[in-house]
């Protein structure tokens, strides 16, 4: 018999490639739900299902799959939202938006493309998942968590991530009202502000700056993505029943 958190529940993580995306999807399974790696690269999420355990014995779960999804297209978000009740006959219940890009440079240097794309991908994208799959639990009368991945430096700002920060900023106000017009629906949305995470886009921060950030944290080092992959997990269960419109640090004390 399947066991944990979410057991019997099917979940999509998007940016499931890599960093807190590929932590979430990991520890989604060992709680017992199915899931869905969705990242722009397929390569990257099949990756990532390949290293979630077969579903035999202890961690017995369903049949886990991985999507190509450009978080930014809505042709790209309906098609997976498509492909997954086609397979699995059920939107998912759980909804993990990780999908989030870097293109850092100064303000007076920011260029209208890259603050365009960094926009489009970690705010546009979050809004056309929620959208779409919320839209299929509503239909379908079932309850739902999503939960959505902002940055703590959406709280606090960064110097040379005006675009990055806006975006993450989005986010959090952007969950808040999502919060308050899917609640009647029995769909609960939360915010999570992870700081200094060890993941791919964290190895572009100059390492003079990364000192810096380091000592301004109480416990003296980046988390493991699988610490957020926790919370995420505790967000995505009925252990959190109650838990709506909440914004979330997840930073160290940063």
């Amino acid at each position: 018999m399947v066991t944990g958190i979410v057991a019997g529940r099917l979940a999509l993580v998007t940016g499931a490639g890599s960093g807190i995306g590929r932590a979430a999807c990991q520890v989604l399974s060992r709680e017992g739900a199915t899931v869905i790696a969705a990242d722009l690269n397929y390569d990257s999420a099949m990756e990532t299902i390949k290293t979630i355990p077969l579903a035999s014995g202890a961690n017995a779960v369903g049949d886990h799959s991985a999507i190509e999804l450009e978080v930014s297209q809505s042709a790209s978000v309906q098609k997976a939202l498509d492909t997954a009740m086609e397979h699995y006959k059920a939107p998912p219940t759980i909804i993990v938006n990780s999908a989030g890009i870097v293109r850092d440079n100064w303000l007076l240097k920011m260029s209208e493309e890259d603050f365009d794309k960094v926009v489009a991908v970690n705010l546009k994208g979050t809004f056309l998942v929620m959208q779409t799959f919320a839209k299929a639990l509503t239909a379908a009368s079932l309850p739902g968590s999503i939960i959505n991945i902002s940055s703590i430096v959406g709280k606090y700002g960064n110097m040379g991530q005006v675009n990055y920060v806006g975006s993450k900023a989005g986010v959090v106000g952007m969950s808040r009202v999502a919060a308050l017009e899917l609640g009647k629906s029995n769909i609960r949305v939360n915010a999570i502000l992870p700081g200094f995470i060890d993941t791919p886009i964290i190895k572009s921060v100059p390492e003079k700056v990364m000192k810096e950030f380091l000592a301004r944290i109480p416990l003296g080092r980046q988390a493991d993505p699988v610490e957020v992959g926790e919370l995420i997990t505790y967000l995505a269960s009925e252990k959190s029943s109650y838990v709506n419109g909440a914004v979330i640090d997840i930073a160290g004390g940063l």
